[in-house]
This record gives C-alpha cells, sequence and structure tokens, in this order.
C-alpha cells in the first residue's frame, strides 16, 4: 500500500507540472487558454484533486490499521466463543434482534444487552467517521477543535477574548498587571436526523455489503446536513456557521466578479495576527471551485502560490487549504475563501456520535425497512473569534 500511495503522489507531481506548463505557455504568449486547453486544463485539475483523495483515503487507512494493531488484545483460546465481527452486529439490527445499535470509536465489542443499545466495534464506526468527513471538514479533528460528551446538557466552554500583555519595568519597580480576559462559549445539543429506507428483500441478500450500505447512506444524509450548518449556520435553533463568525479581512476588486488575486489572497493572509496564523490548525478553506482558480494563480515574480503536498493537505502560501463544499462559490458580495485558526472552532459531539435504531411500522404497507440515524451536536467560533478566522469577500461586479 505504501508503494501505492507513492505512486499515487508522483503521479500527481507529474500532472501539476502539466498543468503548470500549460498555464505558462498561455502566459507567455499573453493570451487566455484556448478551449483545447482549458478542457485539457479541467482534466488534469480533476486528476489532482482524485488522486488527493486517493492518497488521503489510504493515508487515513493505514493509520486506523496502525493504531487498531497496537490496540488489539491477544487471539482468545480455541475454546472460547468467537468474536462478533462487526457484520454480525449490524445484522442482528438489520434482523430485529437488536432494535437500536450505537456507534462508538472503540476496538473491540463489549458485552450485547438483549434489550438495550449495542456498542459496534471501532471497523464499522471508523468507516462511518471517515464517510461523515468526506462531506466536509468541519466534524475533522485535524481541522477545527473537536469536543466529545457524554451528556447532552448545554456545556461553557472558556475561551480567552485577549491576552496578557508584558511591560518593561524599571529595577525594583511593581509590575503592572495584565490579566487575560475570558469569556465562555455556550454549546447546546441539536438534533440531526435522518430516516433510510430498505426493502426486506435487500436486507435477506446474503451477497450485500451492509456495513458499507448503511454507512454510506446515513454519512450522506447527515454529513451533509452536518457540514453545511457547522460551515453557514445562523446559530438559532442550529449551529453558528464558521462563515458568520468570521470577521472581515479583504475585499476584493471591482468589476471582477468577485474573483480574487494572488495579493488579494496574500492580504487575507496578513490580515489575521500572528498569534492566530502561526497556530497548527491555520490555513485556508475554500470550496473545489474556488481551489481550481486558486492554482492559476501567480505571485509577482512569477512563482505558483499553490504548491501540491504528498502527505497533508495541499498548500497555499505555504499554508494548507481545506476544502470545503459549503464555501460560497467566487462572487459579488460572496465570502468564498477563509484564513486563520480554525481551531479556534469547536464542533460538540454528544454521546457516542451516530445512534441507528430500527423500525418495521413506519412504512410497513410498503414492505420497507425504516433505519433512523441520529447526531446530536453543535459548533461556534471561540477562542479569539472574528480576530482569528478572516474572510474574503467578492467585489462588486
Amino acid at each position: 500500500m505504501h508503494e501505492y500511495i507513492k505512486h499515487q503522489a508522483e503521479e500527481r507531481k507529474r500532472a501539476w507540472e502539466a498543468a503548470k506548463e500549460l498555464l505558462d505557455r498561455a502566459a507567455s504568449e499573453s493570451r487566455d487558454l484556448t478551449a483545447e486547453e482549458s478542457e485539457q486544463y479541467d482534466r488534469i485539475n480533476k486528476d489532482l484533486d482524485d488522486r488527493a483523495a486517493i492518497i488521503e483515503r489510504m493515508t487515513s487507512d493505514l493509520e486506523r490499521e496502525q493504531r487498531a494493531a497496537e490496540m488489539r488484545l491477544p487471539e482468545p483460546a480455541k475454546s472460547e466463543p468467537k468474536r462478533e465481527t462487526d457484520a454480525d452486529l449490524i445484522r442482528k439490527l438489520v434482523s430485529g434482534e437488536a432494535r437500536t445499535v450505537r456507534f462508538e470509536a472503540r476496538d473491540l465489542v463489549t458485552n450485547v444487552a438483549t434489550d438495550g443499545p449495542e456498542l459496534v466495534p471501532q471497523g464499522f464506526y471508523d468507516q462511518l467517521q471517515r464517510k461523515l468527513e468526506y462531506a466536509g471538514p468541519m466534524t475533522m479533528e485535524d481541522v477545527v477543535t473537536v469536543l466529545r460528551t457524554e451528556s447532552g446538557n448545554d456545556i461553557k466552554v472558556p475561551v480567552e477574548s485577549s491576552r496578557s500583555a508584558a511591560t518593561a519595568t524599571a529595577e525594583a519597580a511593581v509590575f503592572g498587571e495584565s490579566d487575560p480576559q475570558f469569556t465562555t462559549l455556550t454549546l447546546r445539543a441539536h438534533k440531526f436526523g435522518a430516516l433510510v429506507q430498505v426493502s426486506a428483500e435487500l436486507l435477506n441478500e446474503s451477497g450485500i455489503d451492509l456495513v458499507g450500505y448503511l454507512s454510506d447512506q446515513f454519512a450522506v444524509a447527515i454529513g451533509t446536513a452536518v457540514n453545511s450548518l457547522l460551515t453557514l449556520g445562523t446559530g438559532t435553533v442550529q449551529p453558528a456557521g464558521i462563515v458568520p463568525g468570521a470577521g472581515a479581512g479583504k475585499t476584493g476588486g471591482t468589476g471582477v466578479a468577485g474573483a480574487f488575486t494572488s495579493n488579494d489572497l496574500i492580504d487575507l493572509a496578513h490580515a489575521v495576527d500572528s498569534a492566530y496564523a502561526r497556530r497548527p490548525k491555520a490555513g485556508f478553506m475554500l470550496n473545489r471551485a474556488s481551489l481550481g482558480a486558486v492554482r492559476k494563480l501567480q505571485d509577482g515574480a512569477g512563482n505558483y502560490i499553490y504548491n501540491p503536498v504528498i502527505a497533508g493537505p495541499d498548500q497555499l502560501l505555504g499554508y494548507p487549504i481545506f476544502e470545503n463544499p459549503d464555501m460560497a462559490a467566487i462572487g459579488s458580495a460572496a465570502k468564498s475563501v477563509l484564513f486563520g485558526d480554525f481551531g479556534a472552532y469547536h464542533t460538540r459531539i454528544v454521546g457516542a456520535g451516530v445512534e441507528v435504531a430500527r423500525s418495521d411500522d413506519y412504512a410497513f404497507a410498503n414492505d420497507l425497512v425504516t433505519f433512523r440515524a441520529q447526531i446530536r451536536l453543535d459548533g461556534a467560533l471561540g477562542g479569539g473569534g472574528s480576530d482569528a478566522v478572516k474572510y474574503f469577500v467578492g467585489g462588486t461586479a
């Protein structure tokens, strides 16, 4: 697998060199890309994204396998009963033997109560969690600060609103007081739910990968809604999204339909205080179409400001790029790019994460079994707030 990842990285590097060659040729001739060149560039751009997704997925799988191997208990003696697999437990749910399943980040199964929730091994939870993250970065621990709590009660997170300041003091003089100021960020437990209906024939089909099928369906339904509201939510009966909480960083020029230049993005990055810009989770956030525009940009010396990275997110001006499909498209008055410390955004997930229950009655007349997936969470920007994360907004048309 390591060799395959290396091969994908090398192919990605070659694709990027081909893209730069197209752009450089057009620039040297003081013209735009021809229709044929634009089509070729779009194909290369898609290849860059596809290979990046493969590398990210396989690297993540390797890391999970390594963690599981480190945590794995010794094999039970042959006299002990065989431990149930993820598929066994999911089949209990779909067959009706279990009515509710709670997905937790656990490596092994605990004892299963016949009339209560079941704890599913890490393998299924990981599938679901990984697919939730495909919907966007707002539940990814590598991007934002994720808080997991057992209960759904409101929690108050202390966040720093101003920092202490040191002063030069004469010999034997008294130091002045400069205490940091704190406010509290209240995170609630908004409920998100989705229904997935499966035919009785499909549930009885032994060749179907039910683990993969159900995790796919749940992740698409829940992940899309969750990422959207953590990005754009108003904070009223829903999470407070990162975009509404961000501060003004840079406004684009007029007459360019909201487009940004390399200088605009440089100005945006420098609009954020170094105290936040130097933190581990500092970076850019934008959607895929905007990323395609970024790849064409050069600085004053003719160097591309975008840089593909073999392991980890690609970089822009030396900072990681986090692709978020719910960021606005480039346009007049559109907040299409964020920059800052995304660790200042807190995503709170209640309990085990995702709970799934089964109902035979909801669509009984149609011979369908209904599964309800639900997750309780909240999110808000704290720890510096609008100073920690700032946006680029397109200028007037």
